[in-house]
């Protein structure tokens, strides 16, 4: 093995330990000791978990191979680090009287080898260090580089002062959820929102042939479409996928009369133009559907399809769903029913994990208005708010409507599945038959690999 070779393959195992500190939430910088060729130490930052501020990870590392050999010289051994040492941290090393030190990225602020000083450089000192740069510095910096980009949209995001109606759920409960790796975005000054702050996915090329607007319904969020992201976006195409206020990641007013049909359509009408989206495939589900449907009537030029799944149209005039009505008297009675709980039941194939990202936004009473209202938002006569809204929507899908429409179903939906999506299918002009996808429940995205796929074919320009 050549020299060049060794040195990277200590550094990997010093990125190993900085991607460690960046799991704990510490600036991620990794060292390791070796001595001959085998690895007696390692450590990685945590300054902040420990309030240590020594807590550097070369000084871990230092630390744990002077208890290996027994001696705190640690003649003969090298250190391997992520980041360019800093003052404290070359004088340890230089105490210790390590034979060479490898770095990888340069850290022109504190660093002490060569940036800003070079401790190692000094002759009166009566021992000498040989110092190596820049081993495996790109993929250190990547590192680095994510980690504070990271860091500062986390500070606009918490900089946006949050109204005193309102409750925001703390950012940490959204961290490391599984198969969600996408960055947020958040919107603030729509004339709706009133200084309420939206949050919502934006994925993909901004003039891709197609935009696919996914749109959540209750108690869910836009972690609903982590399986179907990947797949519109393999294809080329632009996925937006909003928290609608009250859910996920967005503000969340406190009292449950703040939530009307009404209001949450002007929000997402407002946000579409915002975003200027166009070549628009609504993606919808639940609520999704019942506020979906009702937009393209506003604007048809900007929508080209309908993805429809367990969905209706509220208009009133129409008896709701016995398993819709069976729900509605659910939430009444048991207004703090477990989310988690209610995702394991229906689709009994999602980990524990998966299934407490879809609770991440609920910590508390305080943060559940939006589940408490939206079932009661549900137009149930001609005069309730929204059906009429709704009718027209109706009247436009089917005499109007111009674009694409495709529809699943999730059989085993006792609120809206076969017979509500067969209704729906009859009001949107030339809809085909729905799918029917057997064994799926009401968060029939649960499923969605297949549905993606199908759709990436269906609306293809």
């Amino acid at each position: 093995m050549s020299a060049a070779a060794r040195d990277e393959g200590f550094m990997r195992e010093a990125l190993a330990q900085a991607r460690l500190a960046l799991a704990a939430g510490e600036v991620p910088v990794g060292a390791v000791v070796v001595h001959g060729d085998r690895v007696i130490a390692r450590g990685h930052n945590g300054p902040v978990g420990s309030h240590d501020p020594t807590a550097h990870a070369e000084i871990r590392a230092l630390r744990q191979a002077a208890q290996v050999l027994g001696n705190y010289r640690l003649d003969g051994c090298e250190l391997f680090v992520t980041l360019e040492p800093c003052a404290m941290c070359s004088g340890a090393m230089m105490h210790a009287r390590l034979a060479r030190v490898v770095y990888a990225a340069a850290d022109p602020k504190t660093g002490a080898a060569g940036s800003v000083v070079d401790l190692f450089a000094q002759p009166q000192l009566n021992h000498q260090t040989q110092v190596q740069p820049g081993v495996l510095a790109q993929e250190s910096a990547a590192v680095l580089s994510d980690f504070f980009r990271s860091r500062r949209q986390e500070a606009r995001v918490n900089a946006r002062p949050l109204r005193d109606d309102a409750v925001r759920t703390p950012e940490e409960r959204f961290r490391d959820l599984p198969d969600y790796p996408w960055e947020p975005h958040y919107v603030h000054d729509l004339p709706s929102l009133a200084g309420l702050r939206m949050h919502y996915l934006d994925e993909g090329p901004r003039e891709a042939p197609l935009t696919w607007l996914c749109l959540h319904g209750n108690p869910a969020w836009s972690y609903l479409y982590r399986r179907m992201i990947p797949i519109f976006l393999a294809a080329g195409g632009r996925v937006v996928a909003p928290d609608l206020i009250g859910f996920g990641k967005s503000d969340k007013p406190k009292k449950d009369g703040a939530h009307t049909f009404e209001w949450h359509r002007q929000v997402l009408l407002e946000f579409v133009e915002r975003l200027e989206l166009r070549n628009t495939v609504l993606v919808m589900q639940d609520w999704g559907g019942l506020l979906g449907l009702t937009l393209p009537m506003e604007d048809p030029q900007r929508y080209r399809g309908l993805l429809a799944m367990n969905t209706a149209l509220g208009t009133g005039d129409v008896p709701l769903s016995l398993g819709f009505v069976a729900w509605r008297d659910m939430c009444r009675k048991k207004p703090d029913f477990d989310v988690p709980r209610l995702f394991e039941r229906g689709n009994p194939h999602l980990r524990p994990e998966e299934c407490a990202a879809y609770g991440a936004p609920f910590p508390d009473a305080g943060h559940r208005a939006a589940l408490r209202a939206f079932p009661l938002m549900v137009p149930d006569k001609p005069e309730a708010p929204g059906a009429a809204i709704s009718r027209q929507a109706r009247d436009f899908l089917s005499r109007q409507w111009k674009g694409r429409s495709l529809m699943f179903v999730g059989a085993q939906d006792p609120v809206l599945g076969v017979p509500v999506m067969e209704a729906l299918r009859q009001q949107i002009r030339g809809c085909p038959e729905p799918i029917v996808l057997p064994h799926a429940g009401h968060f029939v995205q649960e499923q969605g690999e297949e549905i993606a796929r199908t759709a990436v074919g269906y609306f293809r320009p």
